[in-house]
This record gives C-alpha cells, structure tokens and sequence, in this order.
C-alpha cells in the first residue's frame, strides 16, 4: 500500500496502544498468491500446467484444512507447497453462535499472537427471497480511528493484515457453509479496522474474491466500509468499482462527528459526504451511509433534520442502528420508538432507510466485542476517565461546540 493511505507514523500514543509487529512466520499465505503468480512458482519448480488448477481448487473449494490433506497432489509438491506457502494465516481461538445457531462469531488468532474477529450471519429464505449468508470480516488488528461507541477502537492499532489474513477469514467461513451445503453469498469489510487505510490489501483481497479462478463471488455482492478516508474514496472511485461503499457517518453536524467519529477532524462530514456523491456519480452505485444511534447524543429531531438536509437528493441509502453496548462508554441504545421517528423523517425526505436489528448481542457480535473481552477490561480509573471525557465533550457537541485537538490514537496522513 501506498505511504498515502497508511497511518501516520506520528503517533499520539494511545496508552491502551502496542507496537505494531509483523507476521512471525515468513511464510506468503496462499491465498493471497493469485494465480498467475502461483502458476509461475509450479513452472519454475518443474510442475506440468494443470498443478496450478490443482492448487487452486484445494485452496479455494477443496475444504481440506492443510497441505498434507491435498490429496491430489504427490507427496514432494506437498512437501514443497507446506515449505513455501502457509495454507492458513488465522486460527480459530474462540466460537460462539447466537440467534439459535444463524450468527456464528469467531475470533482468529494470527502468527504473531494479535486477534482479529469475524461474523457469519445466516438469513434463512423468507417472502421470496433466497436462503443468504453474509460475512463481516476484519481489516486491521485494532484501529486507528478510536470511534468511542465501537469496542475496537477501545483496543487501538496493531497493524495491517496481509491479503491472505482477510481472504482466510472467508476461507474459513466458506469451509463451515460448505459442509451444510451452503455457500457465501455476501461479504462487507465491517470488522475490525478501518478498510481504506489498508486500502492496497483490501483491493487485493477483493480482487481474489470476485476472481472466477479463485472465491468467485460477484463484485456486487460485496461491500466495503470506511468512517471517512476521503483519499482512499477518492481513490475508489478513480478505479470505479462495482461494489458497494458504506459510509460510517454517524452524524451531519461537525461538532457531534468529531465526537463519535473523531476523523472527522481531518475530513469533516460535508467532505466526506461529496465524495462519496462523487463515488455514486462516476459508478453508478447507491452509498450506503450507516449510523448507530445513540440514546440522547444522535437520536434527537435535529440530528434527524440535519441528516435529511445532507443527504437531499442522493444516490443513497441509510442504515440505522441502534448502538452495541461498549463497556468504557457513558451511552446507550436509542429506545426503538425514538429510532423509528428518525428513520421517518428521512424517509418523508424521500431517503430510503433500513433500520437494522442487532444480531448475537449475547455473544458480542459487534466489531471488536469479543477481541476486547479476551484482552481484559480496562482499569476502573481509565474507564472512569474516558466516561467523563466522552459526557464532557458530548454535552459540548450538543451546544454547537467544537472541541479542540486529534482525539484519534494515530494521526491519519494523506
């Protein structure tokens, strides 16, 4: 990835922050070799052509769960492949199903001992519509962003994931579906990290997805999320993808964003708001914008107007949800009765809006819950001080005003 779009190594060191540490094992996972470069490493290691379909194939719809498995391919290739490609980059250290087995959480543990989550979410067939399953995934280990409301960011940042550690977190899904003779149908980059910010990987990882050789899933059946990278979406949108961009907004007015999303110091809502008007424009695909309503804080008639005036007359659609409890937070969920007037008033504005039910609230299906829970919780006195922190500067978003200084745990650079 471009320096453009990674974090800034000027860190306003967050105390809860570690240093950011790379694979421990050298080994490229396979996943994130395409085949052309896969193919190359066969010829040059004196493999006929079909090997590389072989390879493939026991990779990506074979559902064994190592080298030594692949019985297709002779011992020495075995032995070759286990020395040069790691066929797994995430294990599973934790599993936990909700909603009478249709949300399955999983936290993976990677070859430096960081954790990253997933989410498998089955929607059985109803009123015409087919049998779906949707995988949320990570991006990061940790996040830089450091929204208050979202139990990663209470983790801070470790570092990327490689293309392989994204793709097997699908592979794995994909194994478990496999068995009940199910199959993935969506994938969205709305686990932990900030997916822009590792904009590079996730292309790559995207790419290996809709690829027919490889996952093989349509472009328009994935979606990717951002809290407001606007050089990343702008980036986006030179490529013109055809999946669909998520914006995390959580607010219209400058002064409660910087609170809830505190990138938006960096670009502010209208910024994000254009480029992402920009984004549907040039490919012709509706912007979701997600907004997780907090009681008292977001949820109020003039957040409500505010946002319609925003979003007046785009390509767009909105999610609201009612926000996971987070433990070092002040805020709760918006009661469903104050939701449900939100969502009317956007809809009077003639914005189509969902309003989304949380899954496996009692397994910490949020972003982040699960990682957070085998990390320990916080000192009382750090938790104290950030419940403070947050009723103070959100009262003082409320009255209009702008609270000074970053109050992101990594400066973002362009």
């Amino acid at each position: 990835m471009s320096a453009s779009f990674r974090p800034s190594l000027a860190v306003l060191a967050a105390p809860s922050q570690r240093p950011s540490r790379q694979p421990t094992d050298a080994r490229p996972g396979v996943s994130g070799i395409d085949a052309a470069a896969l193919a190359a490493w066969l010829e040059a290691h004196g493999q006929p052509a079909y090997r590389a379909r072989q390879v493939l194939d026991a990779v990506w719809r074979g559902g064994v769960t190592g080298w030594d498995e692949v019985s297709t391919l002779p011992a020495p290739l075995r032995a070759a492949l286990e020395a040069e490609f790691r066929f797994d980059t995430v294990a599973d250290t934790d599993v936990r199903d909700a909603d009478g087995g249709l949300t399955e959480k999983r936290l993976h543990r990677l070859s430096d001992g960081l954790s990253i989550e997933s989410v498998l979410m089955r929607y059985p067939a109803r009123g015409g519509r087919r049998e779906r399953a949707t995988l949320c995934i990570s991006s990061q280990a940790g996040c830089a962003v450091g929204c208050p409301f979202c139990a990663t960011g209470e983790l801070g940042f470790d570092r990327d994931l490689e293309t392989a550690e994204i793709l097997d977190q699908v592979r794995h899904a994909a194994r478990r579906l496999a068995a009940e003779d199910a199959r993935l149908t969506n994938i969205v980059f709305m686990g932990m990290g900030e997916p822009l910010l590792n904009l590079d990987r996730v292309l790559e990882a995207i790419a290996a997805l809709n690829d027919p050789a490889r996952f093989g899933l349509g472009a328009r059946h994935i979606t990717v999320s951002t809290s407001g990278v606007v050089p990343g979406m702008q980036r986006l949108t030179a490529l013109g993808p055809q999946f669909t961009l998520a914006v995390s907004l959580h607010a219209a007015r400058d002064p409660l964003r910087d609170v809830l999303v505190p990138l938006n110091r960096r670009w502010p809502v209208a910024e994000v708001v254009e480029a992402a008007r920009e984004h549907a424009r040039v490919t012709g695909r509706r912007v979701s914008y997600e907004v997780t309503l907090i009681d008292g804080i977001n949820d109020t008639p003039a957040d409500a107007t505010a946002l319609a005036e925003l979003l007046a007359g785009d390509h767009a659609h909105v999610n609201l949800i009612p926000m996971n409890a987070v433990a070092h937070t002040p805020w709760v969920a918006s009661p469903m009765p104050v939701i449900e007037r939100f969502a009317a008033t956007l809809e009077a504005a003639g914005i189509r809006t969902t309003i989304r039910r949380n899954r496996g609230q009692e397994i910490g299906a949020a972003c982040g819950q699960l990682a957070a829970e085998h990390a320990g919780d916080p000192a009382p006195a750090i938790v104290a001080r950030r419940r403070a922190r947050l009723v103070d500067e959100s009262a003082r978003a409320l009255r209009g005003e702008r609270t000074e200084g970053p109050t992101t745990a990594v400066a973002v650079g362009e």
